[in-house]
């Protein structure tokens, strides 16, 4: 506490010497000046930085080069190696990359000693104190560090509908990573989930823009509710519908399906006030996107609105030159990506190359001073207002407190709303607590599969790593609900044989998990040796319930017609829990999915969305999106909307929802919109709210959900889509089940 409140008077101090001042009568240093405005200091501060270290807030270095040999190795920080990295070349950044843990151990108190150590450093050895800011891939909790409670991966909160749940864990990720010292959270991902060959499939919300922009709302309020971190918009835009589906390779996508599909999620995000987005790692339309003004600048800060840093993801300017070819050198490649709109480069390997290079392209005026001094005051400014200058320490001895099995009943809240059922022959679930089950499969306890990608290592749980992650398995919770009525078969053969004495089988199916490019596959189906269990165990008679625990949707193929069908995603921490809550009938399940379910492999890429065609209709999934069964039913009646509005204004449609069935339960009402003719090509029904609303049996509620004309735009224009969004006057309808009203737009 002493260093935070000193730390102010130390810099003036600094500063007035190297002035060779009199503190007696020197002018107060503005930018040491806590009360200051912050884009007072920020000019201040500008005014005195050279060209070097202008250049160095530009840089984030990857933890690894701070100890070791110097080159991504792991043990105590080495301060040669800080040397190079925070004094020679002013780097004003480092992240952990996936893997990157801390040293001796990966607890939460040595993440916070860790980084103080590197603060410690850079602003002792830098002229005018300014700090660094550490970020991290926080993408399902602080999900690096060992012991942290692991939420539902965000395709999984997709499926929950509950922006609000959403916030809720952005501020429970947000106080265990400020807790160790990480500012900068590069998370969440806005982009839309279109083809499951995509190795990042599970990292979106969903295929629908307007839901996944919401729910990507409301994780950037909940992240930044406390000031002392930031979120991080990613990856702008285009980045989940590469054509071949597989990760960082080429998008073809027309600009109007670009502006009207993978903008919208953006600008949910911007108006929430994200401070940092990261660009696509691949190119549209033949372009890279990090060295494109086009989307870099004229899209995201001219249309879109947004204020804040621009960070590369990794390693993408080096790749301008040695993957796209763009350019023959990474000196030219800074020049372009700087002048397309990027603030900050995540090069993970050399701070010297990046800043020399900013240093030789802005004396040969390949990049302007006034472009510099624009992308290091964004950087200045997230530092100031997050609080770094004037609090640039965290306290190690309250880190574990804070982080170790945090929120793990808001994880298992979570995790019971992600899961979907999707089939429930003869109403077999929900079980019976006596019930004498079996329960097998790859996933039924292996916490691996369960966690997913970017859990403690970038591909997932480490084989070697310990301790492991706190984690509640479905054998765990199955047996702490029903005991010895629940039995645990690890093999085929011995599941068999032992669900033809018992009431009924368990089969948990996952996937290995993984991540990026590694994570992509190019048969998104149930493996066959999964298959083939399921068919043994249904010949002998007994019901067979199927708990997949997948961060895609899989072509299920025998797998189809199994009495109980549950998709749980990957569900974290407490999945376990979750999926007894949902199978014994202790939680009543209420996710929808977020995307569609494909009948096979082959229908890639899918969405609800659709557009109109004089021709065979392409959308045929197994189970369409927004679909989730419940142990009890509901019906909707008395649509209205508000008759006429504005292309500016705001519309209300109301709807009121009934439990006709026999428990409590939580209905999830979609509200879509269509348009009945349309000079533009729209789809049949385009998402544009929803409700849910949580009812006793026989009860009923009236929702109201309101809708901005502005949700309409539609890019105008012929074939090549040169015209802007914008709402078309005319006829329009809401649509909730089968229920429509009309509305109009003047």
């Amino acid at each position: 506490m002493n260093r935070r409140l000193l730390l102010p008077a130390a810099v003036t101090a600094a500063l007035l010497a190297t002035a060779g001042m009199s503190g007696a009568t020197a002018a107060p240093v503005a930018y040491t000046d806590a009360k200051a405005p912050v884009a007072a200091r920020v000019a201040d501060l500008l005014k005195r930085m050279t060209l070097a270290e202008k250049a160095g807030q530009m840089v984030q270095i990857r933890v690894g080069k701070l100890r070791g040999n110097c080159d991504y190795g792991n043990g105590p920080l080495v301060d040669s190696c800080m040397a190079d990295v925070l004094a020679t070349n002013h780097a004003g950044s480092i992240l952990s990359g996936g893997g990157d843990t801390a040293f001796p151990d990966n607890s939460p108190k040595a993440w916070a000693e860790t980084i103080n150590a590197i603060q410690r450093y850079a602003l002792t050895h830098n002229r005018l104190r300014i700090p660094i800011i550490y970020g991290a891939d926080g993408v399902h909790g602080h999900n690096d560090v060992s012991g942290a409670t692991i939420f539902p991966h965000q395709i999984g909160l997709g499926a929950t509908w509950d922006p609000a749940l959403t916030r809720d864990l952005g501020v429970s990720t947000a106080n265990a990573m400020v807790a160790t010292g990480v500012k900068w959270n590069f998370a969440p991902v806005s982009d839309i989930a279109r083809d499951t060959r995509w190795g990042r499939y599970y990292e979106t919300y969903s295929e629908d823009p307007f839901l996944a922009g919401q729910l990507a709302a409301g994780a950037v309020t909940g992240m930044q509710s406390s000031g002392e971190l930031t979120a991080t918009g990613k990856h702008f835009a285009g980045y989940s519908e590469p054509r071949s589906g597989h990760d960082r390779t080429p998008a073809q996508l027309p600009i109007r399906y670009l502006q009207d599909v993978f903008l919208p999620s953006f600008q949910a995000q911007i108006d929430a006030g994200v401070d940092t987005v990261m660009p696509d790692s691949g190119s549209v339309n033949s372009i890279p996107v990090h060295s494109s003004k086009y989307m870099l600048t004229d899209q995201l800060r001219q249309r879109l609105g947004f204020r804040g840093v621009v960070i590369s993801d990794w390693n993408d300017i080096a790749q301008l030159a040695s993957s796209y070819h763009i350019v023959s050198t990474y000196q030219e490649a800074i020049a372009v990506a700087v002048n397309a709109g990027v603030d900050m480069a995540m090069e993970p390997a050399d701070a010297a190359a990046f800043t020399q290079g900013v240093i030789a392209n802005v004396n040969a005026g390949r990049i302007s001073q006034a472009r510099i001094d624009e992308a290091v005051g964004h950087i200045l400014t997230l530092k100031f207002t997050l609080g770094l200058f004037d609090h640039p320490y965290v306290d190690p001895n309250t880190a574990n407190q804070t982080v170790l099995n945090a929120d793990r009943p808001l994880a298992r809240k979570a995790a019971t709303e992600s899961i979907v059922l999707l089939r429930n022959q003869n109403n077999v679930l929900p079980l019976s607590v006596s019930s004498k089950i079996v329960l097998t499969g790859d996933s039924a306890d292996n916490l691996s599969q369960q966690m997913g990608g970017w859990t403690i290592g970038w591909q997932g749980i480490p084989d070697d790593n310990t301790p492991k992650p706190p984690v509640v398995t479905p054998l765990q919770a199955l047996k702490e609900a029903a005991g010895d009525n629940v039995t645990y078969a690890p093999d085929a053969a011995d599941a068999v044989s032992k669900t033809a004495s018992a009431d009924a089988a368990v089969v948990v199916l996952g996937e290995k998990p993984g991540a990026e490019g590694p994570g992509d596959v190019r048969d998104p189906s149930l493996s066959t040796a999964q298959q083939q269990l399921v068919d043994s165990l249904q010949q002998t008679g007994k019901p067979v319930i199927v708990v997949i625990m997948t961060g895609r949707p899989r072509a299920l193929g025998a797998v189809a017609d199994a009495n109980a069908i549950v998709q749980s995603w990957l569900p974290g921490t407490e999945g376990g829990h979750a999926i007894s809550d949902v199978l014994y009938g202790k939680a009543n399940p209420s996710g929808k999915l977020p995307v569609s379910w494909p009948k096979v492999a082959a229908d890639e890429p899918m969405s609800y969305q659709t557009l109109p065609a004089n021709g065979t209709n392409t959308y045929d999934p197994a189970y369409p999106f927004g679909f989730g069964l419940s142990y009890t039913t509901f019906a909707t009646s008395g649509l209205t909307v508000t008759p006429a509005i504005s292309r500016t204004g705001t519309a209300t449609a109301s709807v009121t929802v009934r439990n006709t069935g026999s428990r409590a339960g939580t209905a999830v009402v979609p509200v879509y919109l269509h348009r009945p003719v349309s000079p533009v090509l729209m789809p049949a029904r385009q998402l544009i709210g929803f409700a849910r609303v949580t009812l006793d049996p026989g009860a009923a509620q009236t929702v109201t959900v309101p809708f901005a004309a502005k949700q309409l735009a539609v890019t105008t224009g012929d074939v090549d889509g040169a015209g802007v969004p914008r709402v078309l006057p005319g006829g329009y309808q809401v649509v909730v089940d089968a229920l429509t009203a009309d509305f109009t737009v003047r």
